[in-house]
This record gives C-alpha cells, sequence and structure tokens, in this order.
C-alpha cells in the first residue's frame, strides 16, 4: 500500500489541543500554540514532514466551528479546502479526555452538517489531555461510559486514540502513555483505514472543482519560463486559486449580508410609504395587509414567493409583519449572494470585489425599492 503521502485534517473546538497535537505527531513545533483563552490558530495552516517512514501533510484549522466565527475564518475554510484538495485521506475529530457538554455535541453535529455522514468513513477521534483518564484505564474504557462518544466512536469505525502532549512525550515507546506510542498506532489505524477505503480520499463536489482549477493553475504554469519543481508549481497553483476564491468569497458574503439588510429596508421603506397614505389609526392593520401583499406581488417576480411566503394570497390571509420581515431578510440574502458573485467576476482582489459587491446589492434594492413602491401606489389607487 502507498503510504508516501496522507493528507490530514483536524478539526474540533477552539482549545482542544488541535495545535499541540499536530506538534506531537510531528515531534517538533510547528505550529503556533497560544495558552489563552481565545483560539490558538487564527489561521489555516499546512505542514509536511516525514514521520515514521511516511509523508505526512497535517492541516491544522482555526476555531471553524466557534459560535462567534468571523467572516475572516470563513475565508480561512477556503484555504483549508485549497490545501487539502483534491481531499484529505483522514480527519482527526479532536476532543478532549473530559465530561461531554453541548459545545462538544454541536462540532459533531456541524462536522457532520458540513461534510454529511460520510465523513465518519474517513475519521478518528483523537483524545487530548490524556493524564485526565484515571491510571490503568484505555481510553475505549472512557468512551464506553458516554453513550455520545460510544456512539460518535463507533460511527468512526471503532477508531480512537489518546496523547497528553504534557506529560507523555518522554515515556517509553513501549508504554501506551508515550505519545511515540500512540502516534504509530494512529498512523497504523490512518493507514488501515485508508486500505479499507480501496486507498481513496474523502472528497465531494466542491473539492473535486477545486482540484480541477488548481490543475488548470498548473498547466497553465507550467508553459512559463523557467525551472520549477512540481511541488513549487503545486503551491503556486494553490495560492493563485485560493486568491481567486476569496476574491469571490468576499463578494458573495458581502452581497449576502447587504442583500438581507436591504431586504428588510425594501420591506420597511414599502411600510412606510402605506401607512404615509393613511393618516387614520384604524386603517393601520389594512395598511400593513396591503403592504404584505404588495410585498408578496414583489417577490413573485423574483419566482420565489409562492415558495417562501406563499403569495399574496397568503400575505393577506394573516402573515405577520415580523414573519415578513425576516422572509424579506432571506430573499434579499439569496438575491445579495447572487449579485455579489456575479459583481466579484473580473476583480483582482478581495476589497474590490466587496466595492462592486456593495454597488451591484445598492442598485438593486433600489431597484426593489422603487418596483415595490409601484405596486403599492396601484393598490391605493384601486
Amino acid at each position: 500500500m502507498d503510504v508516501s503521502n496522507r493528507r490530514i485534517v483536524m478539526l474540533g473546538k477552539t482549545g482542544a489541543g488541535k495545535s499541540s497535537l499536530a506538534n506531537t505527531i510531528f515531534g517538533e513545533e510547528q505550529f503556533k500554540i497560544d495558552h489563552t483563552l481565545n483560539s490558538g490558530t487564527g489561521e489555516c495552516k499546512a505542514e509536511t514532514k516525514s514521520v515514521n517512514g511516511r509523508n505526512i501533510t497535517l492541516i491544522d484549522t482555526p476555531g471553524f466551528f466557534d459560535t462567534d466565527r468571523s467572516e475572516y475564518m470563513n475565508c480561512e475554510i477556503v484555504r483549508c479546502i485549497t490545501e487539502c484538495a483534491p481531499g484529505p485521506h483522514a480527519f482527526l475529530i479532536v476532543l478532549k479526555v473530559e465530561k461531554v457538554t453541548e459545545q462538544e455535541q454541536a462540532v459533531i453535529k456541524e462536522i457532520n452538517e458540513c461534510f454529511s455522514d460520510e465523513v465518519f468513513n474517513y475519521a478518528t477521534v483523537v483524545f487530548t489531555h490524556g493524564d485526565q483518564l484515571p491510571e490503568g484505564r484505555k481510553i475505549e474504557d472512557f468512551v464506553r461510559q458516554n453513550k455520545f462518544m460510544n456512539d460518535l466512536v463507533k460511527k468512526c469505525g471503532s477508531r480512537c486514540h489518546v496523547f497528553d502532549n504534557r506529560y507523555w512525550n518522554n515515556i517509553p515507546t513501549n508504554d501506551y502513555r508515550s505519545n511515540q506510542f500512540q502516534v504509530e498506532e494512529l498512523l497504523k489505524s490512518i493507514d488501515k483505514m485508508v486500505m479499507e477505503n480501496n486507498g481513496s480520499w474523502y472528497t465531494n463536489e466542491m473539492l473535486q472543482e477545486v482540484e480541477e482549477e488548481i490543475q488548470q493553475e498548473e498547466e497553465q504554469i507550467r508553459l512559463l519560463p523557467g525551472d520549477m519543481s512540481e511541488k513549487e508549481i503545486r503551491e503556486l497553483a494553490r495560492g493563485r486559486v485560493f486568491h481567486k476564491l476569496s476574491i469571490k468569497l468576499a463578494g458573495t458574503v458581502t452581497g449576502t449580508l447587504l442583500g438581507a439588510l436591504f431586504g428588510v429596508v425594501v420591506f420597511v421603506g414599502v411600510v412606510v410609504t402605506s401607512l404615509s397614505e393613511t393618516s387614520e389609526p384604524v386603517k393601520l392593520r389594512q395598511a400593513i395587509s396591503q403592504t404584505a401583499k404588495a410585498v408578496g406581488a414583489a417577490l413573485a417576480g423574483t419566482g420565489t414567493a409562492a415558495a417562501v411566503v406563499g403569495g399574496p394570497a397568503a400575505a393577506v390571509s394573516g402573515i405577520t409583519l415580523g414573519t415578513l420581515t425576516g422572509v424579506s431578510a432571506a430573499v434579499g440574502a439569496v438575491k445579495g449572494g447572487i449579485a455579489g458573485y456575479q459583481a466579484a467576476e473580473g476583480a483582482d482582489t478581495p476589497r474590490e470585489a466587496t466595492e462592486r459587491a456593495a454597488e451591484a446589492v445598492k442598485k438593486e434594492a433600489q431597484s426593489a425599492l422603487d418596483k415595490a413602491n409601484d405596486v403599492v401606489n396601484r393598490l391605493y389607487q384601486t
């Protein structure tokens, strides 16, 4: 079996010990560790080294699954995708040896949602802080005590290992509580898993498309003068694709956020128009009902009204103001995201993509507001 290269992505919440684990596997400090309460890894980082006769690429991830994840972190997810294309041979789901909380359960749920159930065919659960494991116990004993952990490990083909990045470094290699012993056992486990997966790696449509982009860039780079190695060509191609994807991401994210905002602004603008044309408080309910009808009619032009709001008839029959505001935001986000993505085409930098997307969404919002106001005015004339 070919063990010349293994792409391994580490997943887990902030503070689980991913960076420390990566350093333990490599046997040296390759990844930055932050001992504060903040995320230790601010950006996705990939390093390659030969470990026990295997060429290992470890991809350390920032707090991908943190609830307060910033848009900057979305960019790092794109970096991770380009680093592990065409796909990782293994995922390490990193958890602490401690009581399972809702946070850990939420992380596993999000991993599942991001990658689908298939991810567990390529995953191994790795526990850190092994010093918390009672003396004489193995990690399997700890796992069996908790149904959630037990079910997770079973999903991962019963693959689980334990490390302690502080106290187990200098213990003899034949001891269970030795990081050297655990590294070799982990790599054997990954070798066996890859063999069970017929030597393949995890992939999906997105990773396949990114790999195709990288290969196209490689072909273009080979035409350039100079004598670059295949490794250098690959790295340059990855960098180019990451830059392109970052621009598209900037446009799409900007469009989505502004689209949601302007979706609400358009809706509120129509409400204001309606209310300004009736001075009698008793007509407030009627005005809102007419506004709902108007928004339903305006959204009908997008082809999404019937599916999202149920059309004008549903609006008149009792959709609340809050519901319609939420619907307007959702529809605005979708339309804004598309407009932002299209506007980003041809931009040279993420900042330029952001500016183009913002301008495109503003124009679309103004157009939608004008259209909705026209509908309201026609309603009042009938």
